[in-house]
């Protein structure tokens, strides 16, 4: 029996309206919520809500580095590697890991410098 149940994951950044934008080009849904600039949620359709919230002072994380460990990433599915790529490029991800092109998954971080990577099934 589970103690709890996931009701959404939450990203510290500069501009969660910024962020929640990019991420609902990535994955679809609807932006809400917006608490003065400090709070942003994403619903995300047929997946967990997505949720952003304004850090004062936020210092992305570096990947690779265990000085400035990533904490977490997020891994999304996609069907075309190379189409899900230029995408999420368009909307401003930058590649941290485009050396092997012939893996399962690409690392990026997204506007706020969040790693994540793209996965192919």
């Amino acid at each position: 029996m589970a103690l709890a149940k996931l009701d959404v994951v939450v990203l510290d950044c500069p501009d969660p309206r910024a962020l929640a934008g990019f991420y609902a080009g990535v994955l679809g849904g609807t932006v809400e919520g917006d608490q003065d600039g400090v709070w942003v949620d994403l619903k995300v359709p047929g997946g967990p809500a997505l949720a952003f919230q304004k850090a004062p002072g936020f210092v992305p994380p570096r990947w690779p580095a265990a000085d400035h460990s990533q904490q977490f990433h997020l891994d999304l599915v996609v069907d075309d590697l190379d189409v899900a790529e230029k995408g999420v490029l368009e909307l401003g991800a930058r590649p941290l890991d485009a050396e092997d092109r012939e893996r399962t998954f690409r690392v990026y971080a997204d506007p706020a410098g969040h790693p994540f990577c793209l996965c192919s099934c």
